[in-house]
């Protein structure tokens, strides 16, 4: 039976909501606020969960130190008190949409490159604030 360890990060970013092919009517009819140029922020909080088989030496599924470098280097040293939209290419204009979801699938698919073989990720959970958390389960 496997075992599952979460992690929890944060990091504070601004993004907005944007479509560089349409007007900027069109973005506002179908982003609202979040289309705004002068772009918006939220303290993400962000959950990975990772799991494996339990270590019978160490009683680890992965070594906490390694899920950590991962997780600062592939979540906080990319996002924090980043503008999302301009300082993360894969989000910038006809990139991806800085979505919770989207966010949570990047998330998931480059901490999972990072580890390797060491463990799989199995979910992970990105919340805008206390009302609202996408969440990516790969398959």
């Amino acid at each position: 039976m496997p075992s599952f360890l979460t992690r929890r990060v944060s990091f504070a970013a601004a993004h907005r909501y944007r479509i560089a092919e349409w007007s900027d009517e069109r973005n506002a009819a179908v982003f609202g606020a979040c289309a705004r140029p002068n772009f918006h922020g939220h303290s993400y909080v962000c959950d990975v969960t990772v799991t494996g088989a339990i270590d019978p030496v160490t009683g680890f599924i992965v070594d906490l130190g390694v899920l950590d470098e991962v997780l600062q280097r592939e979540v906080r040293a990319r996002f924090d008190h980043a503008n999302i939209n301009l300082d993360v290419p894969e989000f910038g204009d006809g990139g991806l949409m800085p979505t919770g979801e989207e966010l949570a699938r990047f998330i998931c698919q480059n901490v999972q490159h990072a580890l390797g073989e060491l463990t799989r990720v199995t979910r992970v959970a990105v919340s805008e604030d206390a009302t609202l958390t996408a969440v990516y389960e790969p398959d």
